[in-house]
């Protein structure tokens, strides 16, 4: 049985960095690669990083029942596709699922087993630093994502695990030990293959 997890965080706190680092130290897990009506940023591309896509395409996607969770976020629209997740789940792959609380919310009644995480900035200030860094926003919408944060913080108590990234090496060691220990369980695919073999008749 394949794991699903769940990975939330202010927008800033450096969530999209911890999960490329994962996946580097990690291959035996994949990102579920989510649509957005957004625009691209800089070095981003289509089919790896999101599905970029209009807002026509998405809402007809949401009609057509395509999606697993979508949210409105920040003005724009992300989704997770069905098809994607189930065809990774088939191959017995344990996925990621970068979302907000909105969308952890939905996946968690559809997948009860799923292990969800928040990445928590150290602090506010931290967090504004860190937006104004990024230089992909201007004054007014670092506001809107500072206020957004306190929230997406508000719902951190329907999370499993919480990881503060405030040196990112250690944030990156304390995820990588929650899929390890995610994977001790009976129910993980190589523990089970092992019982199996011994009950089998």
């Amino acid at each position: 049985m394949a794991n699903i997890f769940i990975i939330s965080a202010p927008s800033g706190a450096g969530k999209s960095s911890l999960i490329e680092g994962l996946i580097a130290k990690d291959n035996a897990i994949k990102k579920s690669i989510s649509v957005t009506t957004r625009q691209p940023r800089s070095g981003e591309q289509n089919g790896q990083h999101y599905f970029f896509t209009s807002e026509d395409d998405f809402q007809t996607r949401i009609k057509d029942g395509e999606f697993l969770e979508y949210a409105l976020v920040h003005g724009n629209w992300y989704g997770t596709s069905k098809a994607l997740v189930e065809k990774e789940l088939e191959k017995q792959n344990d996925l990621i699922l970068e979302i907000d609380y909105q969308g952890a919310q939905a996946i968690r009644e559809q997948f009860p087993s799923s292990i969800s995480i928040f990445i928590l900035p150290p602090n506010k200030t931290v967090l504004r630093s860190r937006l104004e860094k990024r230089n992909t926003d201007d004054i007014a919408t670092i506001e809107q994502r500072l206020n957004a944060a306190s929230n997406e913080i508000s719902h951190i108590s329907d999370y499993q695990y919480a990881i503060i990234n405030n040196n990112f090496d250690e944030a990156l060691a304390e995820l990588v030990a929650v899929v390890k220990t995610s994977r001790l369980s009976i129910g993980y695919r190589e523990a089970e293959e092992i019982i199996n073999n011994f009950i089998e008749r």
